[in-house]
């Protein structure tokens, strides 16, 4: 008996957060059947947010119909939700596919292209209160259902999705397997991974160190080609 194709397409483009696609393709390449596609508009190199350079796969003219689109966040959002093809690709895509994925700010391209209208999300906590600008209904979880959009927050929460929409694709056996296999058993060493559990100082240092970022991104998404 010959498995399934599941045919996954992971949105590129410049200046993302690598481990807002690297933690997701890991998990969900090892889906039975997974067929994994980089889109981008050219194959030329894409950089990230951290020295890895992803080499695209297939361009937004070429990727197969996939089954699977998950969009990564980072501050490359900017640039992306203003890039017609980017959106034009997602808009198309997403009103197709059987799930509709998108991992941190990443869900602002997900909304720019109208594909988070009336739906439960969560991102990145320090953009958390944008949602609404997506018409989107904000959700405060690490991963966030309604329907087939699947939306995880910031950065590691990508694996906690990915391990998510893995048990909905082909069960909880299959997923915990793979969790295993990963041996994703998290243990930090601080108690300081969330607005509710880091300390009052941290927090504060990190939310100065987002607000200029939080500037550019309200600007660029007042401009964005979807205009949502």
């Amino acid at each position: 008996m010959t498995e399934e194709k599941l045919t996954i397409a992971f949105v590129l483009f410049p200046n993302l957060t690598q481990l807002d696609f690297t933690g997701p393709l890991q998990v969900l390449s090892r889906l039975p059947g997974a067929e994994v596609h980089l889109v981008a508009s050219s194959l030329a190199p894409i950089t990230t947010d951290a020295v890895l350079t992803l080499n695209p796969t297939t361009t937004f003219a070429d990727c197969p119909p996939p089954d699977v689109l998950c969009v990564p966040g980072g501050f490359g959002v900017d640039g992306a939700i203003n890039d017609p093809a980017l959106m034009e690709f997602v808009r198309y895509e997403g009103a197709r596919v059987k799930y509709v994925t998108s991992v941190c700010t990443g869900a602002f391209i997900l909304g720019a292209a109208g594909l988070l209208k009336g739906k439960r999300a969560t991102t990145h906590w320090a953009y958390h209160d944008e949602l609404t600008k997506i018409n989107a209904i904000p959700v405060n979880r690490r991963v966030v259902r309604d329907g087939n959009v699947f939306t995880g927050g910031g950065v590691t929460a990508g694996i906690d999705f990915a391990l998510t929409l893995a048990a909905e694709i082909a069960g909880a056996a299959v997923a915990q397997a793979i969790q295993l296999g990963l041996e994703y058993d998290p243990a930090p060493p601080f108690s300081a991974g969330s607005p509710a559990n880091a300390p009052s100082h941290i927090h504060k240092t990190a939310t100065e160190r987002f607000a200029p970022r939080l500037e550019a991104f309200r600007a660029a998404l007042a401009r964005s080609v979807g205009k949502p």
